[in-house]
């Protein structure tokens, strides 16, 4: 099971899928583009507004998981200690 640390949160990783996804949210913006067109242009206003709005909560979720990844270093110290003996 893969473990997030620091180089997936600097970005010294590349998903491979993110490609994908950014291509496919690409064709379905270009879809909503030619069937409402005001709705999209609207979307593509909005999207930095909101990323901003929730740039916070992403921060805090980043210090929220050290944190937990620090207690769960704190609590197994002793097993890993102990298997290394």
């Amino acid at each position: 099971m893969p473990r997030s640390g620091f180089r997936e949160l600097a970005g010294n990783r590349p998903d491979p899928c993110s490609s994908h996804l950014d291509m496919l949210k690409f064709l379905l913006w270009c879809i909503l583009l030619v069937l409402c067109w005001p709705l999209a242009l609207l979307a593509l206003v909005l999207y930095p507004l909101i990323w901003l709005v929730l740039l916070p909560f992403r921060i805090v979720g980043i210090a929220v998981g050290g944190v937990l990844e620090v207690i769960r270093a704190v609590i197994t110290l002793p097993a890993r200690v102990l298997r290394h003996v």
